[in-house]
Formats: C-alpha cells, structure tokens, sequence
C-alpha cells in the first residue's frame, strides 16, 4: 500500500481577507513531491482557508492513489484538534468543509500530525503566492503533477548548453524535486483544478514574468444559507413598549398584529423564495408563522431556540417603570451583556450563546436555502449583530419595528452577508 504525506497552510490578510491555501503530497517512503495545489480564495477567514488547504491537499492525494494511507501534516492546531475529534467544530462555514474532509479517503487511512510554522515552508509559499496573485488581481488557482514538473524540468535543461550530460544520481533527488523546493530552472507548469473550477481549463506551462492562462473565476461557493428574519406582529404589549419576553404572559396578536402578518406574508408570497418556515413557540410568533405559512402553502415548525429573552422580574413593566423600581439592577443590564434582569432572567450574553448554537444548527441543516424564522427583537438583533461582528452593545443601538424583514445570509466560507434590516415597505 502506498503511503504519502500531505502538507497544508492557508492564510487570510485581514481575517476575514483575501485568503489562499496551498497544499504538497509527498511519497512517504521518498519525499519526493509527487503534486502541489494553491488556490487564492477572495475573502475568507484563516480557519477556512487552511481548511479548504486540507481539503485540496487530500482530493490531491485520492487521484493519485485512492487506496493510500495518508499522513496529513499542518501547522493548524485548530484543524488538527478538530479532525481528530479532540475538539468540537462549532462554526457553520467550517463544518461542511471538515465533513468533506473526512469523506475523501476512509477514517482508517488518515492520520493527523501538528507541526511547527517551520516545517510547514513549502505549503505556506504555495498559500502566500497564491494571496500575492490576488493581491494582483488574479483569481488564482493552480496545481503541479510529478509529470508536468518532469517534463518543464526537461524543456529547460534541454535548451541549457551541456544539460544532455547532467542527470541525477541513484538516491539523489531528481530535478523536479530541486524545482518544488527550491525554485531551480524557474518553470512552473500549472493547471486550473479544485470544485470551483470551470470545465475545461487550460494548462499552461509559464515562465517567470510570463502573462498566465489558466486563472480560474471567482470561487463558486455555492448558494448561501439564507436565513429570512420577520418579527411577529404587534400585540396588546407592543404600542406601550413594555418588557415581553419568553417569561411573561404570552401575548397573542392584536387585531393590528394579524392584519400586519397578512400583509408581510402576501409581501413574502410574491418575492417566492422562502421554503421553510420556523417559529419560536411563544403564542404571538407562532400566530404569524401560521399566517405567513399558510399563505406559503407551508407548514410551521418550532424552534425554541428562537425564542425572545426572558427578562424576569420585568416583564409587563415598561422601561420607566423599571427604572423607578429597579434602578440599580437597570444600570448593571445597560452597563453588562452578562448581567440578568431583576428575577433570575436571561442576560443578553446567554441569549447570544443560545441564538449562535441555533444559527449553527440551522445554517447547517439549510445550507443553499431561504428559511423563515418568525421571532423576536432580542433574537434578529442578535443573528445581525453576530453576522457583522458589532459588539454587544450594539444591540440597544438598532430599531426594529413590528412584523419587519430583516435577512442574512451565510457562505461556505464562512462569511455572513446582511442584506435586508427593518423592513417595513409591506406594512405601508
């Protein structure tokens, strides 16, 4: 059975930034560099990109031997840990990359090694120069066989004086090694190759300085997640502004509350994207939901992930009223994220935790598709806050209105894009 080793790096200027992997199969018993990848992946987180650095280093692998064993080394504690399942994968983007990962060969002939950033050089030149191409604008991608190295390596010592009489000892490493690692006779030949690539993309053999065919498009990454956020309608609560959350009464719609969640669902019937529909339990979003939903020809399902903060001792009270009963516990929630309201409520910061695991869940289950959450204004502040990285704070600096719209979507690269906040355009 064959055996090769497979290096990995990737890199991201800016984090998230423009991004590249590359990646070196080895033969285990040689050392010989029998294939090398690099890819500039526009903008991309470091964790991504040395996953998507793995993952082309393994594919790499499985087309010159399917049956190999494979020891894949990296410089990435994070993948390493996460690969070997001494460490949980919490990111959306990074799971599907890892499950891919592990999809390439069998458990059984993968093994996992950390190495230093020193011993790491040859994929790490690979990730740089593939940034360094996207710096240029060029949507890079490339790959090195044994064979084509061989062969460039030939064209140039033929054309050197005297080169027909140089050729490698037994035991010695052959030219194509000394060009992978050390950049002699100058000639790289590289080909378009990876899941983003286009059909029938040239190979070219290209000289230092030479103007390249071969650059692939920007990197298909696949239709996002796209989680669609409407807040339920008003309730009896919502014209007076009081604290209601998950620990209160329960409110239903009022009148104005249903007439908003016909509107908002003939609004999301006409764009026709939507083609799941999750609710928080509580009594006012699963009334909306089942407006919306019905509209859609669709069925509602719970997620009680979705549901509002419970804000203890201040349900019902609206925000004076808290203040003159409980100012000092009042200063503490605006002061900190992690302290609760008066009662043994939920603190913003445990709504976070909850609303990220829930994004997790979903983001995962619905990759490529447009879902409906039907929840609360804690909740879509916090889908929107995470997905710009705001801080905490920020959550007392956005307005959100009854049975309004607000979206983000999720790539497979891990980046969120928010596209739609507050809207209300269906309600006028």
């Amino acid at each position: 059975m064959r055996e090769f080793i497979v290096e990995a790096d990737g890199g991201s200027r800016g984090n998230p930034g423009p991004a590249g992997y590359g990646a070196v199969v080895r033969d285990a018993a040689t050392g010989r560099t029998l294939l090398e990848a690099a890819e500039y992946l526009g903008l991309a987180t470091n964790n991504v990109a040395e996953y998507r650095g793995l993952l082309a280093g393994l594919r790499a692998a499985h087309t010159l031997d399917p049956a190999a064993r494979v020891h894949v080394r990296m410089d990435s504690k994070l993948v390493v840990e996460q690969m070997t399942g001494r460490w949980k994968i919490k990111h959306p983007a990074i799971k599907p990359l890892a499950t891919q990962a592990r999809g390439v060969f069998p458990a059984d002939q993968v093994t996992y090694e950390w190495i230093p950033r020193a011993e790491n050089k040859h994929a790490d030149r690979l990730a740089n120069e593939a940034m360094d191409a996207g710096a240029r604008g060029e949507q890079w991608s490339a790959t090195t066989s044994t064979a084509e190295l061989d062969a460039a390596d030939a064209e140039v010592r033929a054309a050197e004086p005297g080169a027909a009489d140089v050729a490698a000892r037994p035991g010695e490493p052959g030219a194509a090694d000394v060009a992978a690692h050390a950049g002699a006779g100058g000639v790289e030949v590289s080909a378009a190759v990876g899941p983003a690539e286009p059909a029938g993309t040239e190979a070219q053999a290209r000289t230092p300085g030479a103007t390249a065919r071969g650059w692939s498009a920007a990197p298909d990454l696949g239709a996002p997640a796209t989680l669609v956020l409407l807040r339920h309608g008003e309730t009896p609560l919502t014209p007076q502004k009081r604290f209601s959350g998950s620990g209160g009464t329960n409110p239903p719609l009022s009148d104005i509350g249903r007439e908003q969640a016909h509107r908002v669902a003939e609004a999301l019937a006409a764009r026709g994207t939507i083609e799941t529909v999750l609710a928080s339990p509580l009594a006012r979003t699963r009334e909306t939901a089942e407006i919306v939903a019905a509209r859609l020809n669709l069925d509602v399902h719970l997620e009680d992930g979705l549901r509002e903060t419970d804000f203890g001792a201040w349900e019902g009270l609206t925000f004076g009223e808290v203040r003159d009963r409980y100012p000092d516990d009042l200063n503490a929630w605006l002061a900190d994220t992690q302290a609760r309201p008066t009662g043994g409520g939920e603190s913003f910061a445990e709504t976070a935790a909850r609303i990220e695991a829930t994004r997790d869940r979903l983001v995962t289950a619905h990759a490529g598709h447009t879902v409906l959450l039907v929840t609360h204004v804690t909740p879509i502040k916090t889908f929107v806050r995470l997905a710009l990285g705001a801080p905490p704070e920020s959550l007392f600096r956005m307005e959100l209105s009854a049975a309004s719209l607000s979206a983000v979507a999720y790539y497979a690269d891990g980046n969120a894009s928010v596209r739609l906040f507050n809207d209300t355009s269906h309600l006028r």
